[in-house]
């Protein structure tokens, strides 16, 4: 079952719509809150928005949005609403530090050839191989956990935020993050 997001949060509000579409109705780019999709939305009539506020749009009645026109295009991005994502990934990954070094103590290997750390920007085999074999004598608790336990690691909490854009702006076929 297709799982949809309840809450958004803006990225940036566009009051007059894009400037070369010719139509002038305001829209929100947004980033769903759980799924990490990003999103159009259309504001009931006469909403602002700040950057960075969560907004209802779940099946319920909606007081700020008026309804879901669909996926965001990376190419309508903007730059304000580029800033604003980087800065909500950090965020995510932050607050769900446990989660992700979750990642690090239990990812697996894809198939003979490849393994889940192996998709990290910066983790070849090597890394991997290390990584693997430090988890093994002791499970990881932390970020700096497991930097301090693998020498010359690239930093996990940047390659963990790298590959969720990787994910939400390219979709690649093996995605990890990204529901």
């Amino acid at each position: 079952m297709n799982k949809k997001d309840d809450y958004a949060v803006v990225l940036d509000y566009l009051p007059y719509g894009y400037p070369l579409d010719g139509k002038m109705n305001p829209i929100v780019q947004a980033i769903g809150e759980t799924h990490l999709s990003l999103l159009q939305l259309v504001p009931s009539r006469g909403q602002t928005f700040t950057l960075d506020e969560k907004v209802y749009i779940g099946p319920e009645k909606r007081d700020k949005i008026y309804y879901i026109q669909g996926r965001l295009p990376k190419e309508k991005l903007t730059e304000t609403a580029k800033i604003q994502l980087q800065k909500f990934v950090e965020k995510v990954v932050a607050e769900q530090e446990e989660k992700f070094v979750d990642f690090f103590n239990s990812a697996q290997a894809i198939n003979t050839r490849l393994h889940q750390l192996e998709l990290l920007p910066g983790f070849g085999r090597k890394h991997t191989k290390e990584v693997v074999e430090a988890r093994e004598q002791k499970t990881f608790e932390s970020f700096d956990d497991i930097k301090t336990r693998v020498k010359g690691i690239p930093d996990p909490r940047k390659a963990i935020e790298k590959r969720i854009w990787e994910e939400i702006m390219d979709r690649p076929r093996q995605v990890i993050f990204i529901k």
